[in-house]
């Protein structure tokens, strides 16, 4: 009798795992290290496609997303797996933030991502820099990038910042290509086009 409870309950995790099982990941590729990041809805947290996301960082779990915030000044993160696998946040030059402010937010970030090896960005994405930050287990989120652009005559910044890539993956063209994607969603929710 012990025996067949103990089956049934058995039986029963079994089916409530399968039944939570999220089915958008991406199926395991040994391409996943080489395959391109593209643009293609949904998005997580409004400017990172979450199929690109769960390809260059192999996240296979439910994600959902938390944003606080205004359009004009927030972040957004999906907290579902500790440490969180994306945050974003995003500013811009309006009301009382002006283009010093998020200027002193970017040089800040610029120096430690210097002391640190980053990147500085293709020109057509504005200032800002990508890196892998060695202290990661204290954010949780080693990888950063981050954006100063124009879009509509104003200046905007984006920060994204990640807690794993996939073990052989180009982590700082990832985060070029989905920061190149970012500012383009940006540029069509805020109705402006990035780089003017």
């Amino acid at each position: 009798m012990r025996i067949r409870c103990l089956l049934t309950v058995l039986a029963a995790i079994m089916i409530f795992t399968a039944a939570c099982t999220q089915e958008k990941a991406p199926p395991p590729s040994d391409s996943s290290s080489t395959d391109v990041i593209r643009d293609s809805a949904p998005y997580l947290c409004t400017f990172v496609p979450e199929y690109a996301l769960r390809l260059a960082s192999g996240v296979t779990g439910p994600l959902t997303e938390r944003a606080g915030g205004t359009k004009a000044d927030g972040e957004c993160r999906t907290p579902d797996a500790d440490p969180n696998p994306l945050s974003v946040a995003w500013s811009q030059e309006l009301g009382g933030r002006t283009e010093k402010d998020l200027d002193y937010i970017l040089d800040d970030k610029q120096k430690v991502f210097g002391r640190h090896g980053g990147i500085a960005l293709p020109v057509g994405l504005g200032e800002g820099m990508a890196v892998h930050l060695p202290y990661g287990l204290f954010t949780g989120q080693p990888y950063e990038v981050v954006a100063k652009f124009s879009c509509g005559g104003k200046k905007r910044l984006l920060s994204l910042s990640f807690a794993q890539f996939v073990k052989g993956r180009d982590a700082i063209k990832d985060m070029t290509e989905l920061m190149r994607i970012a500012q383009k969603r940006y540029g069509v929710l805020y109705h402006c086009t990035p780089g003017r």
